[in-house]
């Protein structure tokens, strides 16, 4: 069954069984299975508000990893977490029960919708998947949604609509988005990122490529003009494409304004107006990420007035420029930037917005990142008026390279490390005054430290 193709297994009344059911993207993915017809059974190592969801919607789910959870099932899903030493997984193996990556589920998932738009790029997937769905609930497009983070407006990072449109943010990492069957394809931007599995930026212009590649003859490769990789990777594509860009590109920005740090523009398709938009999220990457959103929209019929509703009603996503409260005077906000290029847009955003001082507690994100953009992180965390840094969270990695953030503060003047998020939060504490912004920046679990000061007030 090693060859076995996932697209004969999804189908009503076939019976599969999740693997970490209670997962940020296998919770709506066994939601949408269940609704496909199909007959769902899961796992999961805790208890949790999904797991409750999931149960009530009739989807058995077990707590703990046992080779009998499987039985009866006709093929495995799984999450990233969940590896070949994984009981189940193991079982499955051993009675010839095929065992498929989330990602793959999806992409077949995607095969039914008419329409499947899939965001990619290094930078900006979670905020532009997020002003798309604003953007097509205006319009009333019902669509099915799968993004990384948690969005205000849905609740959650999932919505199961009964539209013919489904929208995923769709990653790189290990290649999962070539598991996906986009009918327009969006790429925002591309750099050397993720070197933990690529080799280098060739490596990783070579995958994009091959996602563009998956869209078809009669679909549409959505790609960012102004960004030189996206371009260069797509030289000699034989797709349809529409370009965006801030000035240049079949979608770019005219008379653009800003007012407390927030842009108003025009939107042009080629040469003429297609909307008038009004942005709620600050920073020129949000004009970039809004272009990018509304070339996506007309790429998918959306009308104009849609486009300029939505994206007016976005206020950000969980964890993009998140507002957590204050403390002593000091406005707390958490960012999920944890590459260079992000930290930059994050800086360049906040500098308009009036502050006294930016004090920046960043945590890293993998010894492996931190150690190939190591130049750049000291660069860029120069900027803020105090640098703060935490130990780099770990994730998948363990520490072989024997890096530290203190290495980094080494290299930042005036900067200090912490080993600890307490000790973070106590020199916050110290800190905080009137007219401060704090910031808690990286992937891991650094918004802890602004949550603990906020509730200390």
């Amino acid at each position: 069954m090693a060859n076995a193709d996932i697209h004969t297994f999804i189908a009503p009344g076939r019976r599969a069984h999740l693997v970490g059911i209670g997962g940020v993207s296998m919770s709506p993915l066994a939601e949408v299975l269940h609704k496909a017809g199909m007959v769902i059974t899961g796992s999961d190592m805790h208890e949790s508000a999904t797991v409750e969801h999931l149960r009530s919607l009739g989807i058995p789910v077990a707590i703990g990893h046992r080779a009998e959870n499987i039985q009866g099932t006709e093929l495995i899903i799984r999450t990233a977490a969940a590896h070949d030493d994984n009981p189940e997984i193991a079982a499955a193996r051993a009675q010839g029960i095929p065992v498929f990556e989330r990602a793959q589920a999806w992409g077949s998932i995607m095969r039914g919708y008419k329409n499947a738009l899939c965001i990619a790029g290094t930078h900006g997937k979670t905020t532009t998947t997020s002003m798309c769905t604003h953007i097509a609930m205006a319009a009333g497009a019902d669509p099915t949604v799968m993004i990384g983070g948690t969005l205000p407006l849905l609740g959650s990072g999932y919505r199961v609509g009964h539209g013919d449109t489904i929208i995923l943010e769709s990653c790189e990492y290990c290649n999962s988005f070539l598991s996906f069957y986009p009918t327009v394809a969006v790429i925002l931007n591309i750099e050397a990122d993720h070197l933990d599995f690529f080799k280098d930026l060739e490596d990783v212009e070579h995958s994009f490529r091959a996602f563009a590649d998956r869209v078809p003859e009669n679909g549409l490769v959505v790609a960012n003009a102004d960004d030189a990789n996206t371009m260069h990777t797509l030289a000699g594509e034989s797709r349809p494409m529409l370009t965006f860009g801030l000035e240049q590109g079949d979608v770019h920005a005219a008379n653009l304004t800003w007012h407390n740090g927030l842009a108003s523009f025009d939107v042009l398709l080629r040469g003429e107006l297609f909307t008038h938009v009004e942005l709620n999220v600050p920073g020129i990457h949000n004009v970039k990420n809004a272009l990018a959103a509304a070339a996506a929209s007309i790429a998918l019929a959306i009308p104009p007035e849609a486009v300029r509703t939505g994206l007016a009603g976005f206020r950000g996503a969980g964890r993009r420029f998140e507002h957590k409260g204050s403390y002593h005077g000091a406005q707390v906000y958490d960012d999920y930037a944890h590459h260079p290029g992000e930290l930059q847009a994050l800086m360049d955003a906040v500098k308009k917005l009036g502050y006294e001082r930016v004090i920046c507690a960043f945590q890293p994100h993998t010894y492996s990142r931190t150690k190939a953009l190591f130049d750049d992180f000291v660069q860029v965390l120069k900027e803020p008026d105090i640098t703060l840094l935490a130990e780099i969270f770990a994730a998948r990695e363990t520490n072989d390279i024997g890096i530290s953030s203190k290495d980094l503060a080494d290299r930042i003047p005036g900067s200090e490390y912490y080993a600890t998020l307490p000790e973070v939060t106590a020199r916050l504490r110290e800190l905080a005054r009137p007219g401060d912004l704090i910031l808690t920046v990286g992937a891991g679990d650094i918004y802890t430290a602004g949550e603990a000061l906020v509730k200390s007030e």
